[in-house]
């Protein structure tokens, strides 16, 4: 295993009496940059995170976290890594400088110097002027910002980051977003699960699609659209009459299956590799029909994950992940 890499697993399993929440996952996740982990409630996401973060120990297979062994080395790791999990981690009878400096204090810090942390961290998490009011009166994406800040109190070289956005409004998932590309920038490598799948597309450089606690397809996401085709074909015509006629017109020109949108006017079909969509166009004007407009698109990554599992990706699929926060809690 090398240690140029922020995590390594090979044949990594984690099981849960007889439900097996991760299935020998192998994976490789260079420094820098964001890595996400897709799949549904269930898919063991959030297992495999957590057995990289020391929490729970694999019952087979292997990881290695900026080196270190996560069954020989736990300590070590704890050092260098930060967690941040599906749900805040704050005492809400505290306010949010209180969260801070009562971590402050647990990592070794002065009252003072805890106090200056923890305000500095309010600042730039744009918190400043919540910061003498109680947590439990923050909303959700106060929260999951003064959640993140309090990972943060010692810089890590890895942030874990399990499904951040959950439950949040879209304005402060903006905003974490913009926060996780900060920490980036700084040097911090982030490994992201997530089950948003517009999230995984606008952050992260590489995608490890996980179903029943394998990995089933791994890449950039421009790599993993482009499993489902070259794109997709939008065609609206002019008169909804015509849309038949159009529909058998792009069927026999391409092969694939023309699906109707809910605009009586409109097509969209996919266009696989090694098709012209320009041959699909001719087709029409040659029939004589009349198009409005088309348009030409790369596949969604909704597309993609259902390509790959049949299923969409907010579908539950196992209990494994709840039986693993069962356990957890024990």
């Amino acid at each position: 295993m090398s240690e140029e890499l922020a995590v390594e697993a090979r044949g990594l399993v984690k099981r849960f009496g007889k439900t097996t929440a991760v299935d020998g996952i192998d994976l490789s996740i260079a420094r820098g940059g964001i890595y996400g982990v897709l799949g549904p409630n269930g898919a063991g996401k959030t297992t495999a995170l957590r057995m990289f973060a020391t929490l729970l120990r694999p019952d087979a297979g292997e990881a290695r976290v900026l080196g270190h062994d996560v069954v020989a080395e736990p300590k070590r790791i704890r050092e260098l890594v930060a967690l941040t999990g599906q749900f805040a981690s704050l005492d809400e009878d505290l306010t949010g400088i209180e969260n801070l400096v009562l971590l402050g204090r647990l990592y070794g810090f002065s009252s003072t110097a805890a106090r200056k942390r923890g305000m500095d961290l309010l600042d730039a998490f744009g918190l400043t002027d919540a910061a003498a009011r109680q947590v439990k009166k923050y909303s959700g994406g106060m929260r999951r910002r003064l959640d993140i800040a309090g990972s943060l109190i010692v810089t890590p070289q890895i942030m874990f980051l399990d499904e951040p956005t959950t439950g949040i409004d879209p304005r402060s998932r903006n905003q974490v977003w913009d926060i996780i590309r900060t920490l980036v920038d700084g040097g911090t490598t982030i490994l992201l699960t997530t089950q948003y799948l517009e999230e995984a597309d606008q952050l992260a450089g590489r995608l490890a699609v996980i179903d029943h606690g394998r990995v089933i397809a791994e890449g950039t996401p421009g790599q993993l659209k482009s499993q489902v085709g070259a794109g997709a074909l939008t065609v609206r015509v002019i008169d909804p009459a015509d849309r038949p006629r159009a529909e058998e017109i792009l069927d026999r020109a391409l092969g694939v299956e023309v699906v109707r949108e809910s605009d009586p006017a409109a097509l969209t079909t996919t266009i696989a590799d090694g098709q012209s969509p320009a041959a699909a166009l001719a087709a029409l004007e040659e029939a004589g029909l009349d198009i409005e407009s088309f348009a030409l698109g790369q596949p969604s990554l909704d597309e993609v994950f259902l390509a790959l599992t049949g299923k969409p990706a907010e579908e539950e699929t196992d209990i494994a992940e709840e039986t693993q926060q069962e356990e957890a809690a024990r």
